[in-house]
C-alpha cells in the first residue's frame, strides 16, 4: 500500500533525525516501523495508537525539524482517517504548544493542521475542543510576534473554519444546502442593464429555493454555531468573547466574518429561531449603533473599511431579511437615505450610494421593498425616497456650474471605462481638486446607475407580468383590457406612478448636459425600457412624457443647456424642426436617440395611438435630413464595443437610420387593424397640414408629403392580406394629391398609385384568377362577384384619371401604370379586360404622338403574355387592336413591333391548331395526314410543341369556343395588306412574318387551309410585289433633312443600295423568294400532293427565271438560292423526282444562254452561284443522273466556263484567278463520275483537257453536231428554246421527251475526241473548223493538279483511253518553259507528268481490260506522246543558256533539281521498268538523252568555254544516265525490256564516247601547249571514270562491234563486264601521250582493266 510506504519512509526520516540527540524518539520510531509492518489497513493504524504516539512524541520534543516531520505525518494520518476521534484532545494540546513556538514554518504547519482537522472526521463536536481549535487561530492572528504571512494564514484559516462550522450546522439542521450569495458580491458588469438581468436571474433562483418555517430546537452543531455567532457579535461590538476566551480582536475582522455569515447562510437565520433572535437583537443593534452619524466616531469605527463593512452588512440585512425584520429594515433605509443629505465626507456618501444602487439594480430587492413599504400605507415610501435621494445627487450638477462640466466629463469617462470592462481609476499624481471632482463624479455615476436600475427593474417586472399573463403583450391581436388586475402588474404601475417624474427629470438632465457616448447609450436604453414598460402598462401620461422628451433629443438638439421647461402635454407638437436647407449635423446622441425611438415604436406600435403624431413628425424631419445634401453625421467612436452599431459599421448612420425607418413601417403587418388605421390617419394628417401651407418652405412641403406617401405605401404593401379596410383610406389621399396643382405632387401620387395597384394585384387575394376568366361562359365572366367588384375598384382610379383629367402627364401616367399592371399582373385580370382594350383602342385612334407609344407598350404585353389568360370574346379584339397599331403612320418602329406581335398571335393560334377538338380532327382525310409523315425528319421544336400540347389540352373548353382558323386568317389578311405598304420596313416585316408563320406552324394547318394560303395569300403577294417592283421609280431619294448649312439643306445619307424605290422593292422581292424557299424546304413533299401544285411550280420557275435575268444582283442570287434550297434539302432524302431535277437544269441552261457576255460583277456572281448550284445538284442527286443527264450537265457547265473567258477585254486580274474560274476550279472535282457512270470518265477528263493551253474546240458549226453549247468569238448564241417541261404539268415523261434530241446529240458527242494533230509549238489551230480558247496561265496552273488527281482516280480502262491525251496536254504546258521560264505552269505540269508516268509504269497490262487491238493502238499512241514530250522538253527547254533576265540562284537551283527529277523518272522509273514501249520509242528516248549529252561536244572550241555551268552539268547528267542504262549489277532486276534498253543504249554510248575521246585529241593537238577549257577536261574525265566503273551484261556485250575472233576469245571468259573497253582500245592507246595528267592516269587504269579482261595481266 502506498500510504504505508510513505509512513514507513517518514518514520525512517524521523529515526535518522533523532538518532543523536533524541535516542528515545529513535527507538520509538524503529519500534513503530516494525509495528507498521504488522498492520494491514488504515483502520488498524487508527485503533493502534503507537503510530500516532511516536509522532506526538516527536512534536513534544519541540525541535523544529522533528516537529515539522511530526506535524506533516499528523496531517497525513488525519487526511487518511487513520486517527481515532479520542486522540483529538491530545492533538489539539500539541498544536496549542506549537502555536507558541517562534518558528514561522511551525506556526504555518500548525494552522494547516487545524484546517485539516476541521475538514476531516475529527471535526470538533464539543465546545471545548471547538473553542480550543478556534482559539489557536485567533491567538496566532492577534499575536504581535506573528509575521504577516502567519496573520494572513490565520485569518483565512479562521474564515474557512467558520464556513465549515456553519456548513456543519446547515447539514445537521437539515437546511437547504445551497448557499445564497448576495447580489453585491457579484462583480459589476459593463452596464446597468446587465446588472439588472443578473440580479433578476439571481432573485428567481432565490425564490425557487423558498423559505422554510421557523424552528426552535438546535442540534449540538447548531449550538456550537450559535455560540460562535454570539462571540463574534460581541467582538465586533468591541467587547470580549466568553466562549472563545479571546479578550481583544479587531472589530473589522469580526464584522467581516459576520458579514460573511449573513450573506452566505440565509437559511440558518430564516429557519432557526435562536439565530433569528441573535440577528434581531444583537446584530441589528450593533449595525444601528455603528451606522449612526450624529456622534463622533473614534478609532476603528470611523475608518472607511469598517464603515464599508457596516454598510454591506446592513445591505445584506435589508436585502435578505427584510420580510422578518420590517421595522429594522425601515430604520436602516431611512438612515441610508438621510445620509445622502448630510454633510458627511464624500467617501461616506459614496459608500451609501453604492448600497442604494445595489438595491435599485436588484429586481427582487426592489420589489420586496416596494411591496412591504411603499404599497403599505403604514410604512414609509422607502423606494420613492431612494429615487428622490438619487435624483438629488444627480441634480447637484446644477448647484456648481463652474465645476459641473468637469464632473460631467468625469462621469462620462467612468461610464466609458465601464463599457469597456475596465475599472475606472485615477492617476496617482492627481491633484486634490481632481480627486474631489472624481469623487463627486463617482457619486453622480452611482446615482445615475441607481435610477437606471429602477428603470430596468420596472421593465423586468413588466416583462414578468406579461409572461405570467397579467398583462397583454404590446403586439396583441385584439383590443387591450380595460385595466390591470395582476399583482405584479399593479406593482409595476405603482412604481411607475411614484417614480416616473423624478426619473425623467434626472435622466433628461444628464442626457441634455452629457456628451459621453457610453452614458448616452445607457440613458437611452433606460428611456427605451421605461417607455416600453409604460406602454405595456397603458400608463399614458408617463409614456407620452418620455416619448416627447426622447423626440427632443433626435433632431433638434440645442447648443447650450437650458433648464427644463414645463413638461409638454401628450399630443403636443415638439418645437419646429430645422429646415432642410439648414446645415443639420446629427451628433452621436441624435443618432442613438433616433435608434431608441425606432425601438420604442417597434415595441409599442399597437398602443401609441394619438402619440404617433410625435413619432411621425420626428421621422419626417429625419427623412428630410437623410435626403438633404446639407445634412451629415458626426463619426461615432468605436471605442465602445457593445454598441448597437457593431454589426453595421460599414454603413453610414444615415443608411442605418433609413433602414430602421423602413423596418418600422414594414412591421405594420403585425399591428392590430385599428392601429394601422391610426397610423394611416396620422400620416394623412401630417401630409394634409403641409399641403395646407403649414410648412415653412416648399422643400419641407414636398419632403413631408413624400415621406407620408412613401410610408403609406409601405404600410399598404405590408398589409396586403387585409387590404380591403385600408384601400379607400390610401387611394382617396392619392387621388387628392393627383389633383394638386403642384407637378411634383402629381408625379408622386401617380408613382404611389402605380405601386399600390401592382402590390394589391400581386397579393394572395388574386392568386388563381389568371386561369378562371377564359374558362367560364360569357355570362359568368360578366357576372359581378366580390372579387370582380374589388378588381374594378382597384383599376377604377386609372380609368377615372385618364378620362377625366385634362393634364397630359396624368393621362400619360395612367397609361404607364396600366403598362406596369399588365407587365406584372395581367394574368390575374378578368373583369377589367373590356375597359382596358377600349382604352387602348382610343389611344391608337388619338392623334397624340406621345401617347401612342405608351398605349402600344400595353398592347405588346397583352399579345406576348396575355393571350392565354384574357376572356375568349376579347381575342379577336386584341388582334384588331394590334392591326390598328401596325397600320398607324405615326411611328414606324411601333408598326414593325406590332407586326411582330401578330407573329406572337400565330404562335398562340398554332397551339390550338395542334390539338383541335376530337370532332374536328375526325374530319381530317388521309391525304391531310401526309404532311406530318413527310416532315417528321424536319426540326419543328418537338419539345416545345409537346409542352404547348399539354398546356392547350388543359383548356379543352377554351378550344371549343375559339375558331382558330378564323383567327389565323384574320392575321394573314392584315399581313397581306401590309405586304403592299409603301413603307419598306413595314412590308418587309409583314412578308417575313407571313412566311415564318407558315414555315413554323405549317405542320398544324390542314390541306384546305394550305390551299387557301397558297392561292389567296402567297401567290397573290408574289404577283403584287412583282408588279409593284416592276413599276417602281428608279429616281434617287434624298434623305431626311437634318438642317441648313451655308444656305443649303443638309440631308441624311442613304446607302446606294437602298436609295431608290426600285432597290427597296428588290429587297422585298428577296424576302419573298426567301420565304418561298423556306416553305419548299420544309413542306415540298406535302405541297406536291396539293391540287394544282404543278401550276404553282411552273409559276415559280417562271418567276425565278425572270428574277435571274431581269432582276438585280441580290434578286438573282435569291432566286438561285431558292432552287438550291430545294435541291440541298430534298435530294438526299429522295423527295425530289427526276422531272424536277431536269426542270432545274433546263432553267440553268436557258439562263446561262441569255446572260450578258460582257464583263459584269453581277453576271459573274450569278454565274458563280449557278455553278455552285450545278455542283450541289449533282452531289445531292447523283443517283438520278444517267449518261444523258451527266453529259447534259457537262454541257451546261462548259457553257458557263467558256462564257467566263469570252469577255470584251480578255484581261485577267493580276495575280488572281477570275471569280468564275475560281468557282470552276471548286466544282470540277465535285463533278467526277460516280460508280454508276464509269464510262464517262474519259469524256470528263477530255473535257477538262480542253481548257489547257493549245487545246482546240469545235466551232459553232460542229458544236451543234456534238451537242455542245457555247459561245462563238463574240459571245454565246442566244438560242430561243422553249422548255419542254410544260409549266404547270411537270411529269417525268414530258421531261424525257423534251430531251430526246439532246440525248442523240450527246451520244454523238461522246465519241468525238481530239486527235492531237495541233502544233505543240505554236498552240494555234491551223484548220478552219477549229477555234482556240485562251485561258489564263494562273487558271491552268490550278487546273493541272485537278486533272492529274482525277486521272489517277479514274478506272484503269478509262485511263488507257485518255492517257495519251493527258500526256499531250501536260506536254503542251511543259513546253511553255521555253517562252516563259519564270512561270509556274511548266513546273506544275512537270510534276503531274512525272506522277502520271510513274503511275503508268507501276501498272501491269492486265489492269487494262480493253479490246487488245484498241489497247495496243492506245499504248502506241501514249508512248509516241511520251517520246514527243521528252524530246521537246529535254532538248528544247532543259540545259539551255538563259536570257539576260535570268532568275535568281535559288530558282536556278530549283529548276535544275526539276530537270534532274525528269531524268531520274525517265531513266529509273520508265526505261528500267517493264514497259510495253516499242523499240523505236526506246531508240527515240535514248537518242534524246544522247542529244542532250552531246551539247558540250558540238560546240566549237572557241565558244565551249562560254557555256553556263548548269548547261554542262545537265549534259553530263544525261551522259551519266546513258551509262546507267547500260550498266548491270547483281542487284539489278534483268528482264527482256531492260535488255533491249541496254542494247539500244550501248551502241549509242560507244559512239558518244568515241566522239568525245577523239574530240579531246583533236582539241589538244590544235591548242598545242595551251590548256584546254575546263568543260572539255571535265567531260573527258567524266567519260573515262564512267567507263572504268561500267559493267555490262552479256546480252549487252553481244551487240558490241568487235572482231569475230575477239568475240570468240571473250566467250571463253565467263565475265563479259568489261568488253566495251575493247571497242575503245585504239583510242586509249592514243591518249597515253596526253598532256593532261588526270587523263593519262585514267587511261592507265582502263588499260589495266582491258588486260584483266583479256587475261594478260601481270602475274606477281
Amino acid at each position: 500500500m502506498a500510504f504505508m510506504a510513505v509512513l514507513e519512509s517518514d518514520l525512517r526520516a524521523l529515526s535518522a533525525e533523532a538518532r543523536r540527540r533524541y535516542p528515545a524518539v529513535k527507538d520509538a520510531a524503529e519500534h513503530a516501523i516494525l509495528k507498521l509492518r504488522l498492520l494491514s489497513s488504515l483502520n488498524d493504524i487508527s485503533q493502534n495508537g503507537d503510530i500516532l504516539r511516536i509522532f506526538l512524541m516527536a512534536c513534544d520534543v519541540k525541535s523544529v525539524k522533528l516537529s515539522a516531520i511530526g506535524l506533516s505525518c499528523l496531517q497525513k494520518l488525519i487526511s487518511h482517517d487513520a486517527v481515532a476521534p479520542s486522540a483529538l484532545r491530545e492533538i489539539l494540546s500539541t498544536l496549542k504548544d506549537h502555536a507558541e513556538m517562534a518558528d514561522e514554518s511551525i506556526q504555518l504547519k500548525t494552522l494547516q493542521t487545524i484546517l485539516i482537522i476541521f475538514q476531516s472526521h475529527l471535526h470538533p463536536e464539543d465546545e471545548d475542543n471547538m473553542a480550543q481549535a478556534l482559539g489557536i487561530c485567533l491567538r496566532l492572528l492577534e499575536s504581535n510576534r506573528s509575521s504577516d504571512s502567519v496573520h494572513n494564514t490565520a485569518a483565512a484559516t479562521f474564515r474557512q473554519a467558520v464556513a465549515l462550522i456553519f456548513d456543519n450546522v446547515v447539514s445537521a439542521e437539515s437546511l437547504p444546502s445551497g448557499k445564497t450569495s448576495s447580489g453585491s458580491h457579484l462583480c459589476r458588469s459593463s452596464s446597468v442593464t446587465d446588472d439588472v438581468s443578473r440580479s433578476f436571474s439571481h432573485s428567481i433562483s432565490m425564490e425557487v429555493s423558498g423559505g422554510p418555517t421557523l424552528r426552535e430546537g438546535l442540534t449540538k452543531a447548531g449550538k456550537l454555531g450559535l455560540r460562535l455567532l454570539e462571540d463574534l457579535t460581541a467582538l465586533a461590538a468591541g467587547g470580549s468573547s466568553i466562549w472563545l476566551r479571546v479578550h481583544l480582536l479587531q472589530r473589522t475582522f469580526a464584522l467581516d466574518i459576520l458579514e460573511f455569515i449573513l450573506s452566505n447562510y440565509v437559511a440558518v437565520f430564516r429557519t432557526l429561531v435562536s439565530y433569528e433572535q441573535v440577528l434581531c437583537h444583537q446584530i441589528c443593534s450593533l449595525l444601528m449603533t455603528s451606522l449612526r452619524t450624529n456622534v463622533e466616531l473614534e478609532g476603528e469605527a470611523g475608518e472607511p473599511t469598517f464603515r464599508r463593512l457596516v454598510l454591506r452588512s446592513v445591505a445584506h440585512v435589508i436585502r435578505l431579511y427584510s420580510l422578518s425584520l420590517v421595522t429594522e429594515t425601515e430604520v436602516f433605509l431611512n438612515m441610508l437615505v438621510k445620509v445622502t443629505c448630510l454633510d458627511l465626507p464624500l467617501w461616506h456618501r459614496i459608500l451609501v450610494l453604492e448600497v442604494l444602487r445595489g438595491f435599485c439594480v436588484e429586481v427582487r430587492t426592489l420589489r420586496l421593498l416596494f411591496q412591504n413599504f411603499d404599497m403599505d400605507p403604514k410604512n414609509t415610501n422607502v423606494v420613492e425616497n431612494m429615487v428622490k435621494a438619487l435624483a438629488r445627487v444627480v441634480s447637484t450638477i446644477q448647484l456648481v456650474p463652474d465645476s459641473s462640466e468637469e464632473s460631467l466629463a468625469a462621469v462620462a469617462g467612468m461610464f466609458s471605462s465601464k463599457a469597456k470592462g475596465i475599472e475606472w481609476s485615477m492617476d496617482n499624481d492627481a491633484s486634490n481638486a481632481a480627486v474631489v471632482v472624481a469623487s463627486e463624479a463617482h457619486a453622480i455615476t452611482l446615482a445615475v446607475e441607481g435610477l437606471l436600475g429602477v428603470v430596468f427593474s420596472v421593465a423586468a417586472l413588466t416583462d414578468e407580468a406579461v409572461d405570467v399573463g397579467e398583462l397583454e403583450s404590446p403586439r396583441f391581436d385584439s383590443d387591450p383590457p380595460a385595466e390591470c388586475t395582476g399583482k405584479t402588474a399593479l406593482l409595476c404601475i405603482s412604481i411607475v406612478n411614484s417614480t416616473w417624474l423624478t426619473i425623467l427629470d434626472a435622466l433628461s438632465l444628464i442626457l441634455t448636459r452629457s456628451q459621453g457616448e457610453a452614458i448616452i447609450l445607457e440613458i437611452l436604453k433606460g428611456y427605451q425600457a421605461f417607455t416600453q414598460a409604460c406602454g405595456v402598462l397603458r400608463a399614458v401620461e408617463p409614456l407620452n412624457s418620455f416619448l416627447a422628451s426622447l423626440c427632443k433629443f433626435t433632431i433638434n438638439i440645442p447648443n447650450e443647456w437650458e433648464k427644463r421647461s414645463a413638461l409638454p402635454s401628450p399630443g403636443k407638437k415638439p418645437e419646429q424642426l430645422p429646415d432642410q436647407h439648414d446645415n443639420v449635423v446629427l451628433t452621436p446622441k441624435n443618432v442613438q436617440a433616433l435608434r431608441t425611438l425606432f425601438n420604442v415604436a417597434h415595441r409599442l406600435h399597437n398602443v401609441l395611438g394619438p402619440s404617433w403624431v410625435l413619432v411621425l413628425e420626428t421621422l419626417a424631419a429625419l427623412d428630410r435630413a437623410i435626403h438633404s445634401p446639407h445634412a451629415s453625421t458626426q463619426e461615432v467612436s468605436t471605442s465602445v464595443s457593445r454598441l448597437s452599431r457593431d454589426t453595421s459599421g460599414q454603413y453610414s448612420d444615415f443608411h442605418i437610420l433609413s433602414s430602421l425607418d423602413t423596418q418600422l413601417f414594414e412591421s405594420s403587418s403585425l399591428m392590430h387593424i385599428s392601429s394601422v388605421k391610426s397610423l394611416l390617419s396620422a400620416l394623412r394628417q401630417l401630409s394634409s397640414q403641409y399641403i395646407s401651407g403649414n410648412s415653412q418652405t416648399s422643400s419641407q412641403h414636398n419632403g413631408t408629403v413624400a415621406f407620408s406617401v412613401k410610408r403609406m405605401m409601405s404600410i399598404l404593401v405590408n398589409n396586403l392580406h387585409r387590404v380591403e379596410p385600408i384601400w379607400d383610406q390610401v387611394i382617396n389621399h392619392l387621388q387628392e394629391l393627383a389633383g394638386s396643382s403642384n407637378p411634383q405632387l402629381r408625379n408622386l401620387a401617380l408613382d404611389a398609385l402605380d405601386q399600390s395597384i401592382c402590390a394589391v394585384l400581386g397579393s394572395d387575394h388574386f392568386q388563381g384568377i389568371s386561369t378562371s376568366g377564359h374558362l367560364l361562359p360569357d355570362s359568368h365572366v360578366a357576372a359581378d362577384g366580390e372579387m370582380g367588384i374589388f378588381e374594378r375598384a382597384i383599376l377604377n382610379p386609372l380609368v377615372v384619371l385618364y378620362m377625366s383629367s385634362q393634364s397630359f402627364d396624368v393621362r400619360a401616367g395612367s397609361l404607364k401604370i396600366l403598362l406596369h399592371v399588365l407587365e406584372r399582373h395581367g394574368d390575374k385580370l378578368n373583369h377589367s379586360w373590356p375597359n382596358i382594350l377600349q382604352m387602348l383602342r382610343a389611344v391608337a385612334d388619338a392623334a397624340e404622338k406621345d401617347l401612342i407609344p405608351l398605349g402600344f407598350q400595353s398592347v405588346r404585353i397583352i399579345m406576348n403574355d396575355g393571350l392565354s389568360t384574357i376572356p375568349v370574346q376579347c381575342l379577336n379584339v386584341c388582334i384588331e387592336v394590334t392591326g390598328a397599331y401596325s397600320a398607324q403612320k405615326t411611328e414606324i418602329n411601333i408598326s414593325l413591333t406590332a407586326i411582330g406581335l401578330l407573329w406572337t398571335a400565330t404562335d398562340f393560334i398554332a397551339k390550338g391548331l395542334l390539338h383541335r377538338p376530337i370532332q374536328e380532327t375526325d374530319k381530317v382525310t388521309e391525304n391531310e395526314t401526309t404532311i406530318k409523315q413527310t416532315i417528321t425528319h424536319e426540326t419543328f421544336e418537338d419539345e416545345q410543341i409537346l409542352q404547348a400540347a399539354n398546356e392547350v389540352h388543359s383548356h379543352a373548353h377554351f378550344e371549343n369556343v375559339v375558331d382558330y382558323n378564323k383567327l389565323l386568317l384574320s392575321v394573314f389578311s392584315i399581313l397581306q395588306k401590309l405586304a403592299a405598304d409603301e413603307r419598306p420596313e413595314a412590308r418587309n416585316s409583314a412578308i417575313r412574318t407571313l412566311f415564318q408563320t407558315l414555315g413554323s406552324h405549317g405542320q398544324k394547318i390542314s390541306r384546305s387551309m394550305w390551299e387557301d394560303c397558297l392561292w389567296n395569300y402567297v401567290f397573290p403577294i408574289l404577283d403584287r410585289v412583282s408588279h409593284l417592283a416592276a413599276t417602281s421609280s428608279r429616281d434617287e431619294w434624298q434623305g431626311k433633312e437634318l438642317g441648313i448649312r451655308g444656305g443649303k439643306a443638309v440631308h441624311m445619307l442613304i446607302h446606294h443600295s437602298r436609295n431608290t424605290a426600285q432597290k427597296q422593292w428588290d429587297e422585298t422581292l428577296v424576302l419573298v423568294l426567301g420565304g418561298i424557299a423556306r416553305l419548299l424546304r420544309s413542306f415540298f413533299p406535302f405541297l406536291q400532293s396539293l391540287n394544282n401544285f404543278s401550276v404553282g411550280w411552273g409559276l415559280l420557275l417562271d418567276f425565278v427565271k425572270n428574277s435571274i435575268l431581269n432582276g438585280s444582283k441580290e434578286v438573282a442570287l435569291a432566286a438561285i438560292s431558292c432552287l438550291q434550297t430545294v435541291v440541298s434539302y430534298h435530294c438526299p432524302k429522295g423527295n425530289l423526282a427526276v422531272p424536277y431535277v431536269k426542270s432545274m437544269l433546263d432553267v440553268y441552261e436557258l439562263v446561262l444562254k441569255r446572260l450578258p457576255t460582257y464583263k459584269s460583277a453581277t453576271a459573274d456572281k450569278v454565274k458563280q452561284e449557278i455553278l455552285h448550284g450545278l455542283g450541289d445538284l449533282y452531289i445531292q442527286a447523283q443517283s438520278m443522273f444517267d449518261i444523258d443527264m451527266y453529259l447534259w450537265l457537262l454541257g451546261v457547265v462548259q457553257l458557263a466556263i467558256r462564257n467566263s473567258t469570252i469577255t470584251g477585254d480578255m484581261e485577267d486580274e493580276i495575280g488572281n484567278v477570275l471569280p468564275v474560274q475560281h468557282t470552276v476550279l471548286e466544282i470540277l472535282p465535285l463533278l467526277r463520275p460516280t460508280e454508276l457512270l464509269p464510262s464517262v470518265w474519259s469524256r470528263f477528263i477530255q473535257e477538262l483537257l480542253c481548257y489547257l493551253i493549245g487545246c482546240e474546240a469545235p466551232i459553232d458549226g460542229k458544236k451543234n453536231e456534238m451537242g455542245l453549247t457555247g459561245g462563238g468569238e463574240h459571245g454565246p448564241d442566244v438560242v430561243e428554246m422553249e422548255s419542254q417541261v410544260a409549266l404547270g404539268s411537270v411529269s417525268e415523261n414530258s421531261v424525257e421527251d423534251s430531251s430526246g434530241t439532246r440525248k442523240e446529240s450527246q451520244l454523238k458527242w461522246k465519241h468525238v475526241v481530239p486527235n492531237g494533230s495541233a502544233s505543240l509549238h505554236s498552240g494555234i489551230a491551223t484548220s478552219d473548223d477549229m477555234i482556240m480558247y485562251s485561258w489564263s496561265h494562273l487558271f491552268q496552273e490550278k487546273l493541272v493538279p485537278i486533272i492529274v488527281e482525277l486521272y489517277l482516280e479514274a478506272p484503269p480502262t478509262e485511263k488507257c483511253t485518255v492517257s495519251a491525251d493527258v500526256i499531250q496536254g501536260l506536254g503542251r504546258c511543259m513546253s511553255t518553259r521555253r517562252d516563259n521560264p519564270k512561270g509556274s505552269l511548266w513546273r506544275v505540269a512537270v510534276e503531274g507528268f512525272n506522277r502520271v508516268l510513274v503511275d503508268d509504269a507501276s501498272r501491269e497490262s492486265k489492269d487494262y481490260k480493253n479490246d487488245p487491238n484498241t489497247y495496243r493502238s492506245a499504248r502506241v499512241r501514249l508512248w509516241k506522246e511520251v517520246a514527243d514530250v521528252y524530246e521537246i522538253f529535254l532538248v528544247g527547254s532543259c540545259g539551255r543558256a538563259l536570257s539576260s533576265d535570268a532568275p535568281s540562284a535559288e530558282v536556278l537551283k530549283t529548276d535544275e533539281l526539276i530537270e534532274l527529277t525528269v531524268l531520274s523518272v525517265l531513266g529509273d522509273r520508265v526505261l528500267k521498268s517493264q514497259i510495253d514501249a516499242p523499240l523505236e520509242i526506246l531508240q527515240r528516248l535514248v537518242t534524246t538523252l544522247d542529244h542532250c549529252a552531246s551539247r558540250t561536244g558540238c560546240l566549237p572550241l572557241e565558244s565551249v568555254g562560254l557555256m553556263p555551268s548548269h548547261c554542262s552539268r545537265f549534259s553530263l547528267s544525261c551522259l551519266q544516265m546513258i551509262f546507267s542504262l547500260c550498266s548491270f549489277t547483281s542487284e539489278d532486276s534483268w528482264h527482256p525490256m531492260r535488255s533491249e534498253v541496254s542494247k539500244v543504249s550501248i551502241d549509242i554510248l560507244m559512239r558518244r564516247c568515241e566522239i568525245v575521246l577523239n574530240q579531246f585529241l583533236d582539241d589538244e593537238n590544235h591548242l598545242g601547249e595551251h590548256p584546254l577549257p575546263s568543260v572539255r577536261t571535265e567531260e573527258i574525265v567524266c567519260v573515262l571514270q564512267e567507263l572504268a566503273q561500267l559493267v555490262i551484261h552479256s546480252d549487252t556485250a553481244s551487240v558490241l562491234h568487235l572482231p569475230s575472233h575477239l568475240k570468240q576469245a571473250l566467250e571463253k571468259n565467263v565475265d563479259f563486264g568489261r568488253a566495251h573497253l575493247l571497242v575503245l582500245f585504239p583510242t586509249f592507246c592514243e591518249l597515253v601521250i596526253s598532256r593532261e595528267a588526270r587523263v593519262r592516269e585514267l587511261v592507265l587504269v582502263l588499260l589495266r582493266l582491258i588486260a584483266v579482261e583479256l587475261g594478260v595481266q601481270r602475274v606477281t
